[in-house]
């Protein structure tokens, strides 16, 4: 007949802990490997806009960023902006300048294409339209998710790159142009790669597509 053997206190306590300790570090695994576990998409078509024809969606891994565009503030940076993204030009461009938890940048239709990525040039890149005239409101406010263009020191140098701000930054306006807010989905941008005390980004994450709403 075999003997049962009773487990003591002390080696119960062990085995729970340990259980514990594998649950933990598996889940830890799991959202580690998914960065996007936790993130809400939004689905634009389950959305009522008041000018959808001023609505644009960015998709990355993580899900939709929805953009409402201001054509009354800045028309003709806005009109470049839609154009480039009716174009499809956007599309699988790196998110190339990220600075944690202060904004993410992309656009560099040049040397910032998937596959093709140009460390040495990436951000100097332009989109083969010219360059336009900057169109600087002081009164606009740079709240959190502001989409702004980007430019070189010198102002009337905007061209396609943009930035998305992930905290208000007041000392950006006046300086730069605006040409919209993001109104659903500033928690995905939040989400895209950096590396600390860097600012271009190795293997950066990118921009899967970009549209206008009413071309979804």
């Amino acid at each position: 007949m075999i003997k049962k053997i009773k487990i003591s206190t002390s080696e119960q306590v062990i085995l729970i802990f340990l259980i514990l300790l594998a649950i933990f570090t598996f889940s830890s695994f799991i959202i580690l490997k998914n960065k996007c576990l936790f993130v809400k998409n939004y689905n634009p078509n389950n959305i009522k806009f008041k000018f959808p024809q001023n609505i644009a969606v960015l998709n990355t891994n993580c899900g939709n960023v929805i953009i409402e565009l201001y054509p009354n503030i800045s028309p003709n940076s806005v009109k470049r902006f839609k154009t480039l993204i009716k174009k499809g030009a956007y599309d699988n461009i790196a998110f190339h300048r990220v600075i944690e938890n202060t904004l993410v940048q992309a656009g560099d239709l040049e040397f910032g294409k998937k596959g093709s990525l140009n460390y040495g040039r990436i951000g100097s890149g332009k989109s083969g339209l010219g360059t336009i005239r900057s169109e600087l409101e002081e009164k606009f406010e740079f709240k959190k998710g502001s989409v702004g263009l980007a430019r070189n020191n010198e102002i009337d140098t905007e061209d396609s790159q943009f930035f998305i701000i992930l905290k208000d930054m007041p000392l950006f306006e006046g300086e730069y142009t605006p040409v919209g807010k993001v109104i659903y989905g500033i928690n995905v941008l939040e989400k895209v790669k950096f590396v600390k005390k860097y600012n271009i980004v190795p293997r950066p994450d990118f921009i899967n597509t970009f549209r206008m709403i009413e071309t979804n």
